[in-house]
């Protein structure tokens, strides 16, 4: 083995960036998961804009959560934030990355929407024609840096301001190392959350139909579950 593949093997994976500066926006930010997200991560002192097809209702969603968070529509949002996390209704997911195409160049996007189909026996997942809703997003925005996370948290959980650690872990995919080691750390400055790298986009349809099986066991037993990674220890000192 070359020196240089020894270092990139004893890289420590939780040696992650520092994410504060960096402005987060949300796209669907006026829905319940896209409002919980903005929350949490504007509670943990991120800088965070709401995007919403109306600005008005981004502009009025952000002043009902405070914390310094600001509204905007989702062109302009997606233009002042550093990091774009995407939590729009899966029904109108390809229409509103293809219209922000141009506004999302060259960001870090962040995929959690779920494609889920309902019926009498509940819920289930669907396959978009790409595999997955990231692999849409990715299809759709060939000059952003896709990624995917977040899929599995409660929106009653995050929007709970009694609560003050959410304990689940967060399964981050990506093509690329340094976009997913800044997932991972935004997703660590919500207490209580980790971010575990989990493969490449090509695995987002798993992490995405996971959802349909969360929304059953929070139905029988009336609970908000998330996942939690086992075996999956932080470094020593850490």
């Amino acid at each position: 083995m070359s020196e240089t593949e020894t270092k990139k093997a004893a890289r420590d994976p939780w040696d992650l960036p520092d994410v504060s500066g960096l402005v987060v926006g949300v796209l669907g930010g006026t829905g319940d998961q896209g409002r919980g997200l903005a929350y949490r991560l504007a509670r943990a002192g991120q800088k965070v804009i709401i995007g919403s097809r109306a600005a008005e209702r981004a502009r009025a969603a952000a002043a009902e959560l405070g914390l310094g968070v600001e509204g905007a529509d989702n062109a302009e949002c997606a233009r002042r934030s550093d990091v774009v996390i995407v939590a729009v209704p899966w029904e109108g997911h390809a229409a509103t990355l293809r219209a922000l195409r141009e506004d999302l160049r060259g960001k870090l996007v962040v995929d959690c929407v779920n494609p889920l189909g309902f019926d009498k026996q509940g819920a289930y997942a669907l396959r978009p024609e790409e595999g997955s809703a990231a692999q849409q997003a990715a299809a759709l925005l060939p000059e952003s840096r896709v990624t995917a996370a977040f899929h599995h948290l409660s929106a009653v959980l995050l929007q709970d301001e009694t609560i003050d650690e959410i304990d689940t872990d967060v399964m981050v995919l990506g093509e690329k190392r340094a976009d997913t080691d800044l997932v991972q750390a935004l997703a660590a400055r919500i207490p209580g959350m980790r971010g575990v790298f989990a493969g490449r986009l090509r695995g987002a349809h798993q992490v995405e139909s996971l959802v349909a099986n969360l929304i059953s066991v929070n139905r029988r037993y009336r609970a908000h579950a998330g996942l939690r990674l086992t075996d999956v220890e932080e470094s020593p000192g850490r």
